[in-house]
């Protein structure tokens, strides 16, 4: 085998072992009970911003 082909095996072993140790991670992360924050933590209040421009019309000359 040529060095090339050693390299591209290689890197295709690389990548599928990645590939399985992100879903394996993803099925982790996914396992996890994940309860919501409570709501009592959102204590600001809700901001309003509001921008407006206006444009006159330019004199002709």
């Amino acid at each position: 085998m040529n060095h090339s082909k050693i390299i591209a095996i290689l890197t295709g072993a690389i990548s599928i072992i990645l590939a399985i140790a992100y879903l394996i991670l993803v099925q982790l992360l996914d396992y996890r009970d994940m309860k919501p924050a409570p709501i009592s933590q959102f204590n600001q209040a809700p901001a309003i911003i509001s921008d407006c421009w206006q444009i006159d019309k330019i004199p002709e000359v």
